[in-house]
């Protein structure tokens, strides 16, 4: 029998590649068939081990998978950074946490989330009963906007992020750590938010420059200026090979890899 995995007091990073995932379907490079279990990259999300429950940092595809990786058998909310697919496709694999619950579980989302959980879960408010218990996820619906939340037991703070030219992105600091995926600008608003950091959890798709997330050296910019302790990247792509790329990066900047575990501080 399987032992839970206790993740009390900490930020795991159930997920962190790209849209894609990495390895990538039909590429022969060497990070995609080298096998390093680092360079094993599931969709992003991320997931804290709060006093009252572990709360889900968005549903990816690859979401049943990670939570059975990394043993964790119950799931007490779920909060959005946003709405696109490798963030979102995932949550119909909620539907049994209701039975242990109790109740709908409870999601955390923006307006613009809601809706694009409204439309393609649609199945999920339809008025006519379900054929059987947990044929659709059972959710309650609670809105995030920019005022801190709390949840389960913690309160935490959103951080309004730009993602490319047509969504707009949460980041998330509960203490001084902070989880910030999918951006490739922070307002100076935002980035107030993000003073005084021991662990800052940040997007840098690759070496050059992207439309809708930061390089590695936008990445490594916004660091210098916020001065973390630590910093991990992350929604990495397949040309950052963890084996070599962390040799190049300042001492205390790495490469976030899936299942890594950040203490809350």
């Amino acid at each position: 029998m399987s032992i839970a995995s206790d993740i009390q007091g900490s930020l795991v990073l159930l997920g962190t590649g790209t849209s894609v995932g990495v390895p990538c379907i039909g590429c022969d490079c060497a990070v995609c068939t080298g096998g390093h279990p680092r360079n094993q990259r599931t969709r992003s999300s991320a997931i804290l081990g709060l006093p009252q429950g572990k709360l889900l940092i968005d549903t990816p595809p690859d979401l049943r998978m990670q939570l059975l990786r990394e043993k964790i058998p119950l799931v007490h909310a779920v909060l959005y950074t946003h709405e696109h697919a490798d963030h979102l496709h995932g949550l119909d694999d909620v539907r049994l946490f209701p039975f242990m619950l109790g109740h709908p579980i409870p999601i955390y989302a923006s307006e613009i989330v809601e809706n694009r959980i409204r439309k393609v879960f649609d199945y999920a408010f339809d008025k006519r009963d379900p054929t059987h218990a947990g044929a659709v996820p059972s959710m309650q619906l609670r809105r995030v906007d920019d005022q801190p939340l709390e949840i389960l037991g913690s309160v935490l703070t959103p951080i309004p992020l730009i993602h490319g030219p047509y969504c707009n992105v949460y980041g998330y600091r509960i203490g001084n750590v902070a989880y910030c995926t999918d951006t490739n600008r922070i307002e100076p608003s935002s980035m107030e938010l993000l003073e005084g950091l021991d662990v800052l959890v940040l997007d840098a798709l690759r070496t050059t420059k992207h439309a809708t997330h930061f390089s590695v050296g936008e990445a490594l910019d916004v660091i210098e200026r916020l001065g973390p302790k630590k910093a991990y990247l992350t929604h990495l792509s397949h040309e950052l090979d963890y084996m070599t790329f962390h040799r190049e990066l300042p001492e205390h900047v790495a490469l976030a890899y899936d299942g890594l575990r950040i203490p809350l501080t």
